[in-house]
Parts: structure tokens; C-alpha cells; sequence
């Protein structure tokens, strides 16, 4: 049992040695980080999909995305957390670390409502619009998360109609599952912008926000 204790305890480190390396040199290569870290490149593999990373062609492209796309579409700078990878339209990753003032006074366990920015301020990103609003969000929380825990958010376009995007997004610890939501994204036209009557159903105009009967916290 202490062996088996040990060896996650080791597991549990390299993880976190790699998202430093990846966080300070993003473009690091398989075969480089196996290097580093004294693991085969096999591991390197392993870890970056338990952990959700992609492979540097899509770290390089990402980044140029980023680089060249923030002005088009100013909700890749406003994720919450991290963003790994974004294809608009597609998907995403983020990434974000549980930090001890996210947490309850009296406890180490961390408010749902940072879970649940970063979720939805991934799924506005990943619409593929300059400029989107929430309308309605139903979240869940499976398990609470603890300060020190790495938070990694995935986000999947369900479906487009017109102006509107389902987008659900799942956050994991690890392999463990913290965070579940189905987000609807509403695109806004240059009339929403000048501050005019938004109309997100299309049959007149309408305000919708969050509202609390649509949010489960647990």
C-alpha cells in the first residue's frame, strides 16, 4: 500500500512539473520534456492526455491564434484561468489553479462561482463571434475542489443556430470530474453593441440573463 501510496505521490509531481514547463515554455517538444524530466517519451504522451494538454503543433497554433486573433475576438484575453487551446466554433481547453483566496473562510474548499467563471468564460471564447453573452446556464458539481488543485475546463460546441451556440463544457481534477455545464452563447449584433433593445429569441426583444433557478451550486 505505501508503495502504490509513493508512486502516485510521483505521478502527482511529474504532472505538476510538466504544466510548469509548459506554462513557462510552451513550445517544448515531447521528446524535450522526456528529457527534462527523466520519463520516456511514452509517459510524456500519457501525461499530456490525463492531464488534457495538446501536442506542441497545437500549442504553436494556439498561440498564434491568440497572438493574432485576441483584437477579432477579445474573449480569448478574458478567460478565466488559462487558456490552452481554442478553436472557435470547435472547442477549448483552460487551465486553472484552486488558490487559497478562491476558498470558504472556514474551509479549503473552493467557491463554486470560480468553477463556474471559468467554464462560462470559456464557453463565450469559444463561439465563433467577437462579442457573446451568456443566456442561460445549467451547471452541476459532482465533488467540491480543494486549494492546490489544477482545474483543467474543456469545452465542446454542441450545436449552432443562428446567433446561438450550446456549448458544454466538463472541468476536472485529475480524472475526477468537478464540474458540469450547458452553457447557451448569444451572439451580439452592432445594434446590441450601441446599447439598442436586444433581441436574443429572435420574436421581439428581450433582456435574458442568469437567473438563479437555472444555476445548481452545490
Amino acid at each position: 500500500m505505501r508503495r502504490l501510496t509513493e508512486k502516485r505521490l510521483t505521478k502527482k509531481v511529474r504532472h505538476q512539473a510538466l504544466l510548469s514547463k509548459l506554462e513557462a515554455t510552451p513550445l517544448l517538444t515531447d521528446e524535450q520534456l522526456a528529457k527534462e524530466l527523466g520519463v520516456s517519451i511514452q509517459t510524456i504522451r500519457l501525461d499530456r492526455l490525463t492531464l488534457g494538454l495538446p501536442e506542441m503543433k497545437e500549442r504553436a497554433k494556439n498561440i498564434a491564434t491568440r497572438a493574432l486573433g485576441g483584437e477579432a475576438n477579445p474573449a480569448l484575453l478574458e478567460v478565466v484561468g488559462e487558456l490552452l487551446f481554442c478553436e472557435p466554433g470547435v472547442g477549448g481547453l483552460s487551465r486553472m489553479v484552486a488558490e487559497a483566496g478562491m476558498s470558504l473562510t472556514r474551509y479549503n474548499v473552493i467557491r463554486g462561482h470560480y468553477l463556474f467563471a471559468q467554464a462560462n468564460s470559456l464557453a463565450v471564447a469559444v463561439a465563433d463571434v467577437p462579442h457573446a453573452l451568456t443566456g442561460t446556464a445549467r451547471v452541476d458539481f459532482p465533488r467540491p475542489v480543494q486549494v492546490g488543485q489544477i482545474l483543467l475546463a474543456r469545452a465542446r460546441v454542441l450545436e449552432q443556430r443562428g446567433r446561438r451556440y450550446n456549448v458544454e463544457v466538463v472541468t476536472r481534477v485529475e480524472e475526477k470530474e468537478v464540474f458540469r455545464g450547458k452553457f447557451l452563447i448569444i451572439a451580439l449584433e452592432e445594434k446590441d453593441l450601441a446599447g439598442e433593445s436586444m433581441d436574443f429569441e429572435g420574436n421581439g426583444t428581450s433582456d435574458r440573463r442568469e437567473s438563479d433557478d437555472e444555476i445548481t451550486n452545490y
